[in-house]
């Protein structure tokens, strides 16, 4: 099981940003430019967790070089069915160094960037 999957299913949020390098980066589904920095990505990641309800990994893959995963994932958000991909890469050091989201249906990813727009808000992040 890929480490940041481990993390979040156990619900520690409080440590995600040590499982990132420095210069990490996440491709949001929601966002025009890329978040930089662990600490930023630990901030976007438990706002994330906030937002979405029911959340279950469904799958995880292991891509064709050693350090790429995507982990399937299924929640809910306003009551609407959501489902994704996080495509995470990991250095050889065993830290993440790329970490990029899909999601869909477009009315559930919709209702999501709301929640998150007001989640983020509330953090002061954005």
């Amino acid at each position: 099981m890929h480490a940041f999957r481990s993390a979040v299913e156990s619900g520690r949020f409080d440590t995600m940003g040590e499982l990132f390098a420095e210069d990490a980066v996440l491709h949001s589904p929601i966002a025009h430019h890329p978040y930089h920095g662990k600490d930023s990505i630990a901030t976007i990641i438990c706002a994330v967790a906030n937002t979405l309800n029911d959340f279950r990994f469904t799958t995880e893959m292991r891509g064709e070089h050693r350090g790429d995963h995507a982990l399937m994932f299924d929640a809910t958000v306003d009551g609407l069915q959501i489902q994704g991909c996080d495509f995470v890469h990991t250095r050889a050091d065993g830290l993440i160094d790329t970490i990029t989201a899909m999601l869909r249906p477009l009315k559930a990813v919709s209702a999501f960037a709301d929640k998150m727009r007001t989640e983020l808000a509330n953090v002061g992040t954005g």
